[in-house]
């Protein structure tokens, strides 16, 4: 007769069974990590849903897993984190790639780390409010046009997708502001349109009316690279297991990122806007490994605009790319 198995044997095999499936939905701690130079790290961030990845990487257990206890130190603009980072307030800073290559033009030795998000069509747009008198985007010369800070991808988008349309923009009263104030600043009339990405295009059209005069990211800037991470050169050369290690979260968070469903409540908890915003709002497409032929892109666009004078070679500023180790 066959052997049959007695019910306790059973159980316990179905315990280890759950016990292995769980695991396996799990993020498990990489065979690498353990043994990083600076366990407990700081990086200086913006409240933009362009996080997403990140916070999902400290909620979702995959910093733990490389042996990573990841701060967060919020600021109000790329060029804020960017000081924070180089100064050694922050281990690490997301911000506009514009600005990386900017710092690296006048001598901050920089290293990108980890890609960030790229621009996806409505993600990031120019808009408007009924009583500006920006109708379309042929007014937008000479108008008051709110901006994150100047040469950040806000100022560098709109004055590529204003160059396509064939508009100047030498007379342009560029504001720089927060990027939640914008839809205050349109309401109350004090600027006439502003570069608003996800989630306070979204925000600025339910509180202020604001509804899209052009996409920021078409023509020359579709698809284009927005945001990444970045660190010091000597911080890089320091730290590389700690560098591999946040790539490989970073990578792992970003993959699992494509589940809206763990994105939304990030968001809404992190960035604080409504769920209904959350909902209705368009992702960016998020990234973590860099390819330096698409980096490239934002110094020659750079480079076109006349904010840089000479040639800046991508490859030479990205990090050594770490794989799921």
């Amino acid at each position: 007769m066959p052997h049959r198995a007695s019910p306790r044997r059973l159980a316990a095999l179905a315990l280890v069974v759950a016990a292995l499936l769980s695991a396996c939905s799990q993020p498990g701690r990489s065979t690498a990590a353990g043994d990083v130079e600076k366990p407990s790290i700081r990086v200086a961030i913006l409240t933009t849903v362009d996080l997403a990845p990140l916070w999902l990487a400290q909620e979702g257990g995959y910093f733990k897993a490389e042996g990573l206890d990841v701060q967060t130190d919020v600021g109000t603009s790329g060029q804020e984190t960017l000081t924070r980072m180089t100064n050694g307030q922050d281990d690490l800073a997301l911000s506009t790639y514009t600005l990386f290559f900017l710092a690296k033009n006048s001598g901050t030795d920089v290293k990108l780390v980890s890609d960030g998000t790229s621009a996806s069509p409505r993600s990031n747009e120019i808009v408007t409010v009924p009583n500006s008198p920006v109708k379309t985007v042929s007014d937008l010369g000479g108008k008051r046009i709110a901006i994150s800070s100047k040469n950040a991808a806000s100022d560098v988008l709109t004055r590529s997708v204003m160059r396509d349309h064939g508009i100047e923009t030498d007379k342009v009263q560029w504001v720089p502001m927060p990027l939640p104030e914008m839809g205050t600043a349109l309401a109350q009339g004090r600027v006439d349109a502003a570069y608003q990405p996800e989630p306070f295009l979204t925000q600025a059209a339910k509180t202020a009316g604001a509804y899209p005069v052009v996409d920021a990211a078409s023509g020359s800037t579709q698809a284009f690279p927005l945001t990444g991470y970045g660190a010091t050169a000597k911080w890089a050369q320091e730290h590389p297991k700690t560098l591999r290690a946040f790539q490989r979260a970073m990578l792992n968070a970003t993959r699992a990122a494509v589940d809206r469903a763990r994105i939304e409540p990030l968001v809404v908890r992190n960035a604080r806007v409504d769920q209904d915003i959350a909902s209705l709002m368009v992702m960016p497409a998020f990234g973590s490994t860099l390819d330096a032929r698409r980096i490239q892109r934002v110094p020659d666009l750079l480079q076109q605009l006349g904010v840089v004078q000479t040639k800046i070679d991508a490859s030479s500023m990205i990090a050594p790319q770490a794989g799921t180790g």
